[in-house]
């Protein structure tokens, strides 16, 4: 239990509940979107696994404009 009473809370809360956010609206674009710059299913590989990063990786290089 050390290990909780050294975190702090008050820094790390934030962070979590952006990389909520941010694995939520990326999995839902996912799902809605017709078309993506690579297979779909890699996608949300990549979304799941990447922390904060994934969901990023995916606006970025992943949606097609078109």
């Amino acid at each position: 239990m050390e290990i909780f009473e050294t975190v702090n809370w008050s820094l790390l809360a934030p962070i979590l509940v952006i990389q909520a956010i941010l694995l939520i609206v990326a999995l839902v674009d996912l799902i809605k979107i017709e078309k993506t710059n690579g297979p779909k299913w890699i996608w949300a590989i990549v979304i799941l696994l990447i922390n904060i990063i994934g969901p990023i990786l995916y606006f970025v290089v992943g949606r097609r404009n078109h």
